[in-house]
């Protein structure tokens, strides 16, 4: 435990190194409650990671770690599943907001290439739903849009797959 703690005091923890830790640790520890508390803590000292600190929980809630074989098996489970719920977070968040799907689509794809989403140029406009500019709502239905689409490109960057 304290090689670990001084190895995220000393390099930045990546996906990689959290899934074979949830990999490790669930061959010792038996207990969901007690790994998914050692992988917030790895997470939670991972900047770059803190974003998917939902995912990868609800990951080893929903996921059968003990029929996982070997470290590349818990990587492949884990992108099967973190692609399958962008794309339904994606819908969700196409659905709730009355978003136009198509340039959304391409303007989260776009993003998640990107790994930031950005609120310069039309490619944001275009995927508001149709409203006019001259409307008091405009401004605030488009910064709350953006604002989600950017917490979605933060959370499954790197995931890859389709929206």
């Amino acid at each position: 435990m304290v090689f670990e703690v001084d190895l995220l005091k000393s390099q930045e923890i990546n996906l990689d190194y959290i899934l074979e830790l949830i990999f490790e640790n669930n061959k010792k520890v038996k207990d969901k409650a007690a790994l998914v508390e050692d992988v917030r803590r790895v997470i939670r000292a991972s900047l770059g990671n803190r974003a998917k600190e939902g995912l990868l929980v609800d990951f080893i809630n929903q996921t059968d770690l003990d029929g996982i074989g070997d470290k590349a098996s818990v990587m492949d489970a884990f992108f099967t599943f973190a692609q399958a719920e962008q794309q339904r977070e994606a819908q969700e968040l196409i659905s709730a907001e009355n978003l136009n799907a198509d340039a959304a689509k391409r303007y989260i794809t776009a993003s998640l290439k990107r790994e930031f989403a950005s609120d310069s140029g039309t490619e944001l406009n275009a995927v508001l739903p149709k409203m006019s500019p001259l409307n008091p709502q405009y401004l605030t239905k488009k910064q709350s849009v953006f604002q989600k689409i950017a917490a979605f490109v933060e959370k499954f960057k790197g995931v890859g797959g389709q929206v």
